[in-house]
């Protein structure tokens, strides 16, 4: 199970002392706006976890040598049809989500947290003899890409942040989807939204739990790395309404992209960014070895790229289209794709939250062809020296790194959590490469002490600025709207 403590440590250190309450204006108190309502009257208002948790899940390394086969060819996933009720307070599978409530622990009576030790194994692994993996398709044939000048452009101003408040509640028990009831999604993280389809949007998720979720973080049972959710809802002023998500069974939400759950050697994929060119989905994503580093980072062993081609239901990772964490300190290992014009642009960072932010673009009907990649360096899109010689366009720390073109402003438009002004933030720019704006920020950890994410919503238009926000002590997604003045 994906333990976090050491990833998020630079927005936990930036919050402490910090006190936790409900989304607001700015200049507003908590009192005046109070906690955002779920969907059912029956339903109490959701509120966040506060800094003390009620049960502190504690992990503990131990070391197990592994020998281990190479991965196996993927089984066919099961997938669903599922029916929802039309009444949205309607419980479709109360057999499966309405436990029992546990008696109180010892500790909640006393009313303090209950520390729970959670030994989990870290896999250091030997190569062993493994099944023949079967037919491989060849890989693109290799083209050689030419030089081309791409000078910066002009500065853009830092953008004006007028009022940013709270929507909804998105995931989890008492949000305007109740995840928890109709697809045991109890606790996830991330938002990273694309449109699937004309009037569509695909939300996916990062790691999920349901049965005895408790936060902080993604603690709990019936673990899957990542799940995807869709949504046909274009007033988004109260919440997004999911319409649906990939199920594998009743009420339950299917993990997409497969990981081997080997700490130390896979234990989870990650999305980082999603879209869609003709009738196919793509996925960025982030094999993550594990989340046991130093502080502040996290160790992946390779950022690829995914592929479905019957509407995100299942995937295909791409055995080519890698970028391999080279010593740990590869670039765009945490990416975001977004198509534009001929070409689709790649930004992106190295496995941490602290690093600075590279440029690549590719044309569209050479995505998976990794020697057809152009990186921006000095002011040139060039082959040259590969995805390790790509000048920084936007200075670190940059996280959770999310970008979309403007095309009623024409703009291009960049967020991320900024560790050291410890904040959401938001920076735009005439071109990809930049001169990108100064960052402003739009939500900080004075309101929200354990905050990450900050995926923008593409239909945001105008002044609006719709993005999903992460906290840690909920671990739970929410939808916050920005004014851009």
């Amino acid at each position: 199970m994906t333990r976090r403590w050491v990833a998020m440590l630079g927005a936990v250190v930036c919050a402490a002392g910090a006190l936790t309450y409900a989304g607001r204006p700015a200049g507003a108190t908590p009192e005046e706006i109070g906690p955002v309502p779920g969907p059912c009257v029956s339903d109490p208002p959701a509120k966040h976890e506060g800094l003390v948790p009620k049960t502190l899940e504690v992990p503990v390394p131990y070391p197990v040598i592994t020998v281990l086969p190479p991965d196996r060819p993927e089984p066919a996933p099961t997938r669903t049809e599922m029916r929802l009720p039309s009444n949205p307070c309607t419980n479709p599978c109360p057999d499966l989500t309405d436990a029992p409530t546990p008696p109180p622990s010892l500790a909640s009576r006393l009313g303090i947290p209950e520390i729970l030790s959670s030994p989990k194994p870290f896999h250091l692994a030997i190569p062993g003899p493994g099944p023949d993996p079967g037919a491989v398709p060849p890989p693109p044939p290799p083209v050689d890409p030419p030089t081309e000048p791409a000078p910066p452009s002009a500065t853009r101003p830092t953008p004006r942040i007028g009022s940013v408040t709270e929507v909804a509640k998105q995931t989890g028990a008492n949000s305007v989807n109740r995840t928890d009831k109709r697809w045991q999604v109890d606790g996830t993280d991330l938002g990273i939204m694309w449109e699937s389809a004309p009037g569509e949007i695909a939300t996916a998720f990062g790691d999920t739990v349901g049965r005895g979720f408790h936060p902080p973080g993604g603690m709990g049972m019936d673990w899957r790395s990542n799940v995807l959710a869709f949504s046909t809802d274009r007033d988004l002023s109260d919440g997004m309404t999911y319409d649906r998500m990939v199920t594998d069974d009743r009420c339950h939400a299917a993990e997409v992209l497969s990981s081997r759950k080997l700490d130390n050697v896979e234990v989870t994929t990650i999305p980082t960014s999603g879209f869609a060119l003709g009738g196919r989905q793509y996925l960025s994503y982030m094999s993550i070895r594990t989340w046991n580093s130093f502080p502040g980072t996290f160790f992946t062993n390779y950022g690829g790229i995914a592929y479905s081609d019957d509407h995100g239901q299942t995937w295909t990772k791409d055995p080519y289209a890698r970028w391999d964490n080279i010593f740990g300190l590869a670039n765009f290992q945490v990416s975001a794709m977004v198509p534009q014009g001929d070409y689709v642009y790649m930004f992106g960072t190295p496995n941490t939250r602290l690093a600075a932010v590279g440029l690549a673009r590719v044309p569209k009907d050479q995505l998976l062809n990794t020697t057809a990649y152009q990186y921006w360096r000095d002011g040139s899109w060039t082959p040259v020296g590969g995805f390790g010689s790509a000048s920084a366009i936007v200075d670190g720390p940059v996280g959770e790194l999310s970008v979309r073109f403007d095309a009623a402003r024409n703009v291009w438009q960049m967020s991320y959590l900024d560790t050291a002004m410890a904040a959401l933030v938001v920076r735009e720019s005439n071109s990809p490469q930049g001169v990108w704006s100064d960052a402003a920020p739009t939500v900080r950890v004075s309101d929200y002490p354990e905050l990450y994410g900050g995926f923008i919503h593409p239909w945001s238009s105008g002044s609006d600025l719709y993005f999903t926000m992460s906290t840690w002590s909920d671990y739970n997604v929410y939808l916050m709207h920005a004014t851009i003045e």
